[in-house]
């Protein structure tokens, strides 16, 4: 004892004998530190001292030359050695009381062996100082990975409404903090809320560092899905939402759960129980079942859509259940000569739950008698996994994004309250498409957001006719009877007559049948008599489902009175605006012949008297009453009587200028003559008859609204229901038009609807209107 003090206090210090004396009687040099005996150990006694189950699990240190222990008694709470070196609290040790069997550093000397019997105790002294940081070669693998892990930070993945929270897939990598070209594997937890899931994530992968968040609280502390790398063992770690707890959104906290599961290698359930409990083999029952079922065939897609190098593999990930328990023995311990993984298959077929997508499950259990929990054996079963690459491959980590982007973009959007099921933890419902047929009330069995690809809704079950939606198709039977299916619908004429010719020939045979590859097979006024039903003779009728946002499928196509309407209007507009100057010359010229001597003629004024605007081609002028110069509309808007001119004692039109000078009397020569009163009534019979004429022409437009509602084609949206663009959200008035697109059959602006292209499926054959997103579906319309 007194060799090694001598030696110890020269600052030498070149070997460290065992503390324990448990084989060795203390003359053997000590190889191992371990930190819950609070002692150095020899090999003997190491191996002896630790043969009891309770204290396998004892975090032990292999000790290097030069080697210096910490003061017991500079520990954490409850002797947590890593919360105290943290914090900067622990120091090297300066001495060894031997009867205590502690080492104390030189405060803790003077704070507890300053005085009373404890100062005669016999001490070993070690080399004073303060502990070197070693260089990076002196380290051991130990050290070393625990200096790794002192940088990881962890960041938000997916929030709790399943949003995506990093920008791309190079944010993603910078988040990381790892090389684009590093292969990665994918570690995630799963667990009841409250069960130390982000406890266990930190003591498995970082050494105890608070990398995902911890809280004592009654609430979850981690909300969404979390994120870290470990730059020790080359994978990224994802901690997830606890089970089972109370909170909003709990379908899609649900669904998010799969996604994750989907792109991890390596699955952790954590689970803190005496007995494994039946939601845990639940949970991954449904969740193999939902996998194989909607994430295998989208995750063959995504790996062609991308491009990807590496194949996503279609087997799900392997899964360790970490069990932790206080009270009762590990599942297997009463049967030696069985495997508990064997015990957890034969659970699973009792429950009828079947974890067929996942590459293998394993069991790995620890039971804490004293706290903290020992993760050692955890830690030991996950590198093991992650050594085996014979299902699961590692990828770059922009693999693994866009996987993740590619199920967040398919499976998202709410899950209605009505579609929540409680008996399964992964329905049908949180993957597929909620659209129900409106005739017969079957779902989709699509996947969600499947018609942003274009594909159409699909049910299995068949429908049945509703007269509501007349939910009809016609086939043509000769093509049929080939062996081909080829739609057709009844439709005013021919696609080889022109407009005004399928006019004449609909308004003499009525409206056709035609066929792309027969032509026409069917006229609905063919004979005089003996007409026969098209689906008697030459269609087949068959009954297809009605999904919300589709149109019906043999709605009135006959459009020949709106054909006949915007033949008219056509011809209307044409003749108008060839005629427009010729009418404004004349209207001129008919103006002036009926005027007051004393008003100008509209042919000398070209601007108003007063504000100077000049007068336009569609611009009206308006002479004064009074002083019979042209003005326009805003400057002459006042009215008053003017008996001198011989207007009155009715209101007429003035200018400003005459409306302010009411009180001026005209002299005697002003006055009107005979010849000027014949005129004057001359005009007020014109002005009479212009009135007239512009209320008839108003009460025309009521009748022609009805005409426009009764010629509207069926699908057409009708023109008391459009109050604004469909496109651009204009609101509609009477200086913006509206006009239906031919096809869809919505009010558009003209500017949203100038396109032109046939639509044979509404029976346009001939190029019409139709509106931007139309125009952009590629094939016939």
């Amino acid at each position: 004892m007194s060799a090694h003090t001598q030696t110890a206090e020269k600052g030498q210090n070149t070997a460290l004998l065992c503390q324990e004396s448990y084989v060795c009687s203390g003359t053997d040099e000590a190889v191992f530190e371990c930190d819950e005996c609070r002692s150095l150990q020899c090999q003997r006694c190491e191996e002896e001292l630790h043969q009891p189950e309770r204290l396998r699990n004892h975090e032990r240190t292999r000790i290097r030359p030069g080697h210096v222990p910490y003061c017991d008694s500079c520990k954490g709470a409850n002797g947590n050695i890593m919360h105290a070196s943290m914090t900067g609290s622990r120091q090297i040790a300066a001495v060894r009381c031997q009867v205590c069997k502690i080492n104390l550093c030189v405060e803790c000397q003077k704070r507890t062996h300053a005085g009373g019997n404890r100062r005669k105790h016999p001490v070993t002294v070690y080399h004073a100082g303060k502990a070197q940081e070693p260089e990076e070669e002196e380290m051991d693998e130990e050290t070393r990975r625990r200096k790794m892990a002192e940088k990881v930070v962890s960041f938000l993945l997916v929030d709790e409404t399943e949003e995506i929270q990093v920008r791309n897939e190079e944010d993603f990598i910078k988040k990381l903090d790892c090389s684009p070209d590093q292969h990665l594997k994918v570690v995630s937890i799963f667990g009841n809320t409250g069960d130390g899931k982000s406890h266990t994530l930190n003591h498995a992968f970082f050494y105890g560092r608070e990398v995902f968040k911890t809280s004592p609280a009654q609430e979850s502390c981690t909300v969404g899905v979390w994120a870290a790398y470990d730059p020790v063992r080359k994978v990224v770690v994802i901690d997830t939402e606890g089970l089972l707890g109370a909170t909003v959104n709990l379908s899609q906290r649900t669904r998010l759960l799969l996604k994750v599961l989907a792109i991890s290698d390596l699955v952790i359930y954590r689970t803190r129980a005496d007995r494994l409990h039946n939601d845990l083999f639940k949970f991954l029952g449904d969740a193999s079942e939902a996998y194989l079922k909607h994430f295998t065939k989208e995750l063959k897609a995504t790996t062609a859509r991308c491009g990807l190098d590496v194949p996503l593999s279609t087997l799900g990930p392997g899964v360790i259940i970490f069990h932790e328990t206080v009270y009762t023995k590990l599942l297997g311990s009463d049967h030696p000569s069985e495997v508990p993984e064997k015990l957890i298959q034969d659970r699973f077929r009792k429950l009828s739950c079947f974890p067929e997508a996942f590459s293998s499950i394993h069991y790995k259990g620890t039971r804490t008698y004293n706290p903290p929990t020992d993760f050692s054996g955890l830690r030991r079963a996950v590198e093991q996994q992650l050594e085996n690459n014979t299902t699961r491959s590692p990828r770059q980590p922009g693999v693994i994004y866009k996987a993740l982007k590619a199920l967040s973009d398919r499976f998202s959007g709410e899950i209605p309250d009505d579609q929540m099921a409680h008996s399964s933890f992964f329905p049908d419902e949180y993957f597929t498409c909620s659209s129900v047929c409106l005739s017969c009330g079957c779902g989709c069995k699509k996947s969600m957001n499947h018609t942003k690809e274009g594909i159409p809704h699909e049910s299995k079950s068949r429908c049945r006719y509703s007269h509501q939606y007349d939910n009809r198709v016609y086939t043509c039977k000769a093509c049929y009877e080939r062996g081909m299916e080829v739609s057709v619908v009844p439709k005013t004429s021919a696609s080889t007559d022109s407009p005004w010719l399928g006019l004449a020939k609909y308004a003499w045979s009525g409206y056709v049948i035609e066929c792309p590859n027969c032509g026409v097979v069917y006229r609905s006024r063919q004979y005089w008599f003996g007409n026969q039903d098209p689906v008697n003779t030459v269609v087949r009728t068959e009954i297809e489902h009605v999904w919300p946002g589709t149109d019906g499928f043999l709605k009135d196509n006959n459009n020949a009175a709106q054909r006949l309407l915007d033949g008219m209007n056509f011809m209307a507009q044409s003749v108008s605006e060839l005629s427009l100057g010729p009418t404004k010359a004349v209207t001129s010229w008919l103006t002036d012949q009926i005027a007051p001597a004393y008003w100008r003629p509209n042919s000398q004024i070209l601007s108003c008297n007063k504000c100077n605007t000049p007068f336009k081609d569609n611009d009206t002028k308006h002479h004064c009453r009074a002083c019979g110069e042209g003005f326009c509309d805003g400057c002459s808007s006042k009215t008053r009587p003017v008996p001198e001119r011989g207007w009155g004692p009715a209101p007429v039109r003035v200018c400003d200028n005459c409306y302010d000078n009411r009180g001026i009397q005209l002299d005697v020569a002003e006055l009107p003559s005979d010849e000027e009163g014949g005129t004057l009534i001359a005009r007020k019979v014109g002005e009479a008859v212009q009135n007239t004429l512009g209320a008839v022409v108003t009460a025309m437009d009521i009748p022609l609204g009805l005409v426009k509602d009764a010629a509207r084609p069926a699908y057409w949206v009708p023109d008391h229901e459009i109050l604004h663009c469909h496109n651009c959200r204009k609101e509609f008035s009477i200086k913006l038009s509206k006009h239906h697109c031919r096809a869809c059959g919505q009010g558009f602006c003209d500017e949203c609807s100038h396109d032109r292209r046939a639509v044979p499926s509404r029976g346009w054959d001939h190029p019409v209107r139709v509106c931007f997103n139309c125009n952009k579906k590629p094939g016939d319309l």
